[in-house]
């Protein structure tokens, strides 16, 4: 029987898994293997500049194409780069294979150079990670590795490949059927609890459907939107569910929460029945877990059986993937006497819109309604903070419209390398990624990796020269005290803020972008919002920066108070 290298076999498995691109960065623990990839042709190994950004466009590839994100790091601070990436996915619940390199087994335990205990550091934030000890169990561990990952509750998988291992001569055969103890992941939908869901649902006077991230992850949309249809049930989601069904169908209320609409937020307080799908009531929806829904029975749909009951005691518990109980609704459901109060959510949605000040000056707002109008169809990625609220506020989307960013852990650096891999999984879809200045700096230097394959993503800064999201905590409830939040100061104005002149901004993100091969367009006025983002549509090899200068003072209404309820809701100031 032929024997091959375990590095050949890890190729062979790629091919037979069906990876068609790969994230990778070298070092000596990988070299052998980095050999090996050069010899075929069916992967695409995409070398960015960091592993942090490695990770997130694995994440955001991933996220965009339903298939299973494939990286690969050497070992040391190779491995321990990826853990922000791994703990974003795992959150998230983002379907990733990474492959560390590791010390040759003799070596382990020694400190020998750039040795760590990878699979121990992340074994709170990965769904399984393990050392490839013996190289007949290779085989059988990378085919558990792909199944895991992307089976029940999505998430990353961590293998660690001692390089004496890899190196080592054994069977060529790759499995075909996967059988782990122990993991048997059922998606399948108890009927007798669904069907005393369903009869709740009729004889709820004021029902409320609240949709979260598993809507879209188990890509349930067309379904979820037929549910709402057939009951006339109206729909507020979390943020990691915008998008579970379209923001202009008139049954969608909006986002509830921390920084959820008005009507949203009044809605859960007020709903006898809140029927919630794929969301794990974390305490940015919830405010005091004790006020959440108080008026409501709960019935929770999750794959996650530790998900349910975890944050929110519910009523009716089904354990069952989110697609498929939605499919078996559509079979039972009828239409629900909701007339009125669907009246009640649409006077809230007209007592407080969802709208920010007008203002002489370019506001977000401006930005995201141009957006929505100028681009019929597109990926959008965020990073974190207050433009990643606006975002979640103001841009439409629906079938032809997909939004990702990191919602559960919120991961500063992930809207530029997001981009990257969402347009590398989608070439003919144009991808947005929406930074603020702080995170564009996080991971800026993946521009580098848009340019040098040729993707022709627009990179959109929302620059407010501050740590806006922090700045605005600081703003109502630290008394002004803007601490470690402006991003001009520096030597020539610590402890003399207000007395000095502001230094000048750095770095110039027009000639830094030009500096990388992209174009840089800066934009200070809302007349020109339309012609930069037409500009930048026009390139079809190369990727755009546009800086939007926006006033730190545009802050995210409406938002919970610290340790508030949902009614404790501060409209403007």
């Amino acid at each position: 029987m032929k024997k091959i290298s375990g590095n050949r076999l890890l190729v062979k498995a790629l091919r037979e898994e069906g990876v068609d691109t790969m994230f990778g960065y070298p070092g000596a623990c990988t070299i052998d293997l980095s050999d090996e990839l050069y010899k075929q042709d069916y992967t695409k190994v995409i070398l960015p500049r960091q592993e942090i950004a490695l990770v997130h466009e694995a994440d955001a590839y991933a996220r965009s194409t339903g298939k299973v994100g494939v990286c690969l790091v050497t070992s040391g601070p190779g491995a321990t780069n990826l853990v922000t990436g791994l703990a974003t996915a795992n959150y998230d619940s983002v379907p990733l294979v990474c492959f560390t390199g590791q010390v040759a087994r003799h070596l382990i335990g020694n400190d020998a150079f750039q040795e760590v205990d990878i699979v121990g550091i992340t074994r709170s934030i990965t769904k399984y990670g393990v050392t490839v000890r013996n190289r007949e169990d290779l085989g059988r561990i990378l085919k558990e590795a792909f199944y895991i990952a992307r089976t029940g509750r999505p998430g990353p998988v961590l293998i660690d490949l001692p390089k004496d291992v890899m190196a080592e001569l054994g069977s060529a055969d790759y499995p075909t059927e996967v059988n782990i103890r122990g993991y048997k992941p059922s998606t399948h939908v108890h009927i007798g609890q669904l069907k005393r869901a369903i009869k709740m649902l009729g004889k709820a006077q004021r029902p409320l459907f609240l949709a979260g991230g598993g809507v879209n992850i188990a890509h349930a949309n067309q379904e979820f939107t037929r549910l709402a249809e057939k009951t006339g049930v109206p729909v507020v989601t979390t943020v990691m569910g915008r998008g579970a069904i379209p923001t202009s169908n008139p049954l969608y209320i909006g986002n509830l929460g921390m920084h959820g609409a008005y009507a949203s937020n009044m809605a859960v307080n007020e709903c006898d029945l809140l029927f919630s799908i794929g969301t794990r009531f974390n305490d940015r929806i919830t405010g005091k877990l004790h006020s959440f829904a108080p008026r409501a029975q709960i019935v929770h749909i999750d794959i996650d059986t530790a998900a349910i009951s975890r944050n929110v005691q519910v009523d009716v518990p089904i354990v069952a993937d989110a697609k498929e109980a939605i499919e078996k609704m559509l079979e039972y459901v009828t239409e629900c006497n909701t007339q009125k109060w669907l009246e009640q959510v649409g006077q809230w949605k007209l007592e407080h819109p969802m709208k920010m000040k007008k203002k002489p000056i370019m506001t977000p707002q401006d930005i995201l309604e141009t957006m929505n109008r100028v681009f019929e169809r597109a990926i959008v990625v965020t990073d974190v903070g207050q433009h990643q609220m606006f975002v979640a506020q103001f841009m439409e989307l629906d079938a032809n419209k997909q939004l990702l960013m990191s919602g559960g852990l919120g991961t500063m650096g992930y809207g530029l390398p997001g981009a990257i891999g969402a347009k590398i999984g989608n070439p003919d879809m144009p991808v947005i990624s929406i930074s603020g200045d702080g995170g564009m700096q996080m991971n800026i230097q993946e521009l580098a990796t848009a340019v040098l394959e040729e993707l022709p993503i627009i990179s959109c800064i929302f620059n407010n020269n501050n740590l806006g999201m922090v700045r605005q905590w600081q703003k109502l409830f630290y008394g002004k005290r803007y601490s470690m939040t402006c991003l001009r100061s520096g030597a020539a104005c610590r402890g003399k803020c207000g007395e000095v002149e502001c230094p000048a901004y750095t770095p110039d993100f027009v000639k830094l972008a030009e500096s990388y091969g992209a174009k840089g367009i800066r934009v200070t006025k809302k007349e020109e919002i339309e012609p930069a983002f037409r500009e930048a549509m026009k390139s079809t090899k190369t990727p755009t920066v546009i800086e939007f200068e926006i006033d730190p003072e545009d802050l995210v209404y409406p938002m919970i108070q610290p340790g508030g309820t949902l009614e404790d809701m501060i409209l403007d100031c």
